[in-house]
């Protein structure tokens, strides 16, 4: 009986194989890509089913993308910032995510800020228009205190203008 003759690959290759798998397009099978890389189907779909596993072990079935905490939402928007489209769809398999979920994310985060500053202006609105009702008030007291002071002063000079008519 002989022996296999089997052909070692190093972890660095084993990775880029991987990546280049998971980012592939949807028209292109796993057939072309192993032939791509001059290596054996078989063992390409050995190292996807075992990565594939490795990656639900670290990462439990039941974690869906509404489960992922804000700081894991921004560091996936950040780490597929710029992928291509092949690139993205690729990313999205391994971590059990869709585009879609990505773009809402993004969209998310953006109306977020946007939120604050809208909730900011809303703050700043409501302290002017206060600081309005208060200057209105005040103008108001002193408008009154004038008109009572002009009142008086047009009666004082009613009053000095009638004793001056009986003296004389």
């Amino acid at each position: 009986m002989s022996k296999m003759n089997k052909k070692s690959y190093t972890a660095e290759f084993k990775e880029q194989a991987l990546a280049k798998v998971f980012a592939r397009p949807g028209d292109q099978g796993i057939n072309e890509v192993a032939a791509g890389l001059h290596m054996n189907a078989g063992t390409l779909k050995d190292w996807m089913r075992t990565a594939t596993r490795a990656q639900k072990s670290l990462s439990p079935s039941t974690v869906r993308a509404a489960d992922f905490s804000l700081a894991e939402r921004l560091l996936a928007l950040h780490e597929t910032h710029g992928m291509g489209e092949e690139a993205l769809q690729g990313w999205c398999r391994q971590r059990g995510v869709f585009a879609r979920d990505l773009a809402q994310w993004r969209e998310a985060f953006c109306t977020l800020g946007g939120r604050e500053a809208r909730q900011q202006e809303a703050l700043e609105l409501r302290e002017l228009r206060l600081a309005h009702a208060q200057l209105q008030r005040e103008m108001t007291r002193k408008d009154k205190a004038l008109a009572e002071a002009a009142a008086l002063l047009v009666l004082q000079k009613k009053y000095r203008a009638l004793w001056a008519a009986e003296d004389a």
